[in-house]
């Protein structure tokens, strides 16, 4: 298959432009795709768009990541219902330098290859270009009726709210136009990709290339992804699930895709891995005849958490989900970093000891029914002992135990669990 062909049968077509694949057959194209820099990590939202560069460089074309440094200083208003904050020049160079180290898991931005990656910052070209130039050499070629027509600008004109849509906003598209244009000009970029929200933007940049050069310029859009439930993909309660592990835990990473609705798995599996058709449609129907197996579900999560975190991570992540499930030992609890101790047992019930009570030695008796309250009396905290049913860091204990800071998880917690199901997150304060 040829790229095209490719993204249609894994669902990334949302909108085409006439003559796209002719241009993609005929000669080595370079493309691009924008990312706002706002943070310094993508999350999976900006994912669609990576694996679009990344496939579109396996193809044999070249690919240009661009940060939006200077839109990143306007906001976009596709989709938006009000304007961001606009982050200043410094901020924006860091995020910058983060987002290249992440985009470079996916992308060759360092080999010989004569279609190697490479990351632009539209800052740089617009930071010396005045404002009178700009609507002078740009702004004509542009009438505002054809502006106002587009979609991202109807929405926000059109909604009941007092604060309306400012002329900053409203450039927008044109200094995206021109971010093509200008790529188009010095990179001989032909192709600008993204999510179907930006069709109205994209189609303004190559407009702009034929009213202003006569130059070819193309364009393609991919589906905004939604889940089958109709909740927002790539959200959940705490916020976005980041690519970088400080703000999302590569445990939390790969329990997002694992716990995926077999309709959603379906349609992620093509998108989000790079397994060949045969592979995926092998999958689809091993998944269809034993769908409690989640033999989907299991294999994106893998490919996908060791793409974005390595092997190392992933086994880590499937080793911290056993824990749960019974499966875990006190060896795996304690490798456990503090972040993904905190992930896994995320919503279980918490106590508080001082750790100079526990330097001194608590016989487990006092520190079941006294210092926690994992049992109601000592009595019952004696019957469960008996009975077997408490573990500490998921070693079984009896009546003669005496807790110390020996028991501690990174220096700071102690993990109690009373039965099969039920557990006790004890942290210990200095």
């Amino acid at each position: 298959m040829n790229f095209i062909e490719e993204m249609r049968w894994r669902g990334m077509i949302q909108d085409i432009m006439p003559g796209t694949e002719e241009q993609l057959q005929k000669e080595m194209t370079t493309a691009y795709v924008g990312i706002d820099p706002t943070a310094d990590s993508l999350h999976i939202g900006h994912l669609v768009g990576i694996m679009l560069l990344k496939h579109l460089q396996h193809h044999g074309h070249k690919p240009l990541a661009l940060v939006g440094g200077a839109t990143g200083m306007i906001g976009d208003p596709s989709g938006k219902s009000q304007e961001r904050n606009l982050l200043d020049e410094k901020t924006l160079r860091h995020n910058q330098e983060a987002i290249k180290q992440q985009l470079a898991r996916f992308l060759d931005f360092e080999s010989d290859i004569p279609n190697k990656a490479e990351l632009v910052n539209n800052y740089d070209w617009m930071k010396e270009f005045s404002f009178l130039d700009f609507i002078r050499d740009i702004g004509k070629h542009l009438t505002v009726n054809y502006m106002m027509a587009k979609d991202s600008v109807k929405k926000r004109l059109s909604q009941e709210s007092k604060e309306g849509m400012s002329f900053t906003e409203f450039t927008y598209q044109l200094v995206q136009g021109y971010d093509f244009l200008y790529l188009n000009t010095h990179k001989n970029c032909k192709l600008q990709m993204g999510g179907s929200d930006q069709w109205g933007n994209i189609t303004t940049g190559t407009e702009l290339i034929r009213r202003k050069t006569g130059g070819e310029a193309f364009a393609m859009t991919c589906p905004l992804i939604t889940k089958a439930d109709g909740t927002k993909f790539g959200k959940t309660e705490s916020g976005n699930v980041w690519l970088d592990k400080k703000y999302t835990t590569p445990y939390v990473f790969y329990q997002f895709w694992i716990n995926c609705a077999d309709a959603d798995a379906e349609r992620y599996i093509k998108i989000f891995t790079f397994l060949s058709q045969d592979e995926i449609t092998e999958l689809i129907e091993k998944h269809r005849q034993e769908p409690h197996l989640r033999a989907l579900q299991k294999r994106l999560a893998e490919e996908i958490t060791v793409m974005v975190h390595g092997r190392e991570e992933y086994d880590a992540a499937v080793e911290a989900s056993q824990i749960l499930f019974g499966k875990g030992t006190t060896e795996t609890l304690h490798k456990l970093d503090e972040a993904t101790l905190l992930s896994v047992f995320d919503g279980v019930p918490t106590e508080h000891i001082a750790k100079e009570t526990l330097s001194q030695g608590i016989p487990i008796v006092d520190f079941l029914a006294e210092h926690t309250k994992v049992t109601a009396s000592k009595g019952e905290a004696r019957r469960s002992l008996k009975e077997n049913s408490i573990s500490i860091n998921k070693g079984k204990v009896d009546e003669q135990y005496t807790l110390s800071v020996n028991d501690l998880l990174n220096d700071k917690y102690i993990l109690v669990q009373k039965g099969k199901k039920n557990y006790y997150l004890v942290i210990v304060d200095l």
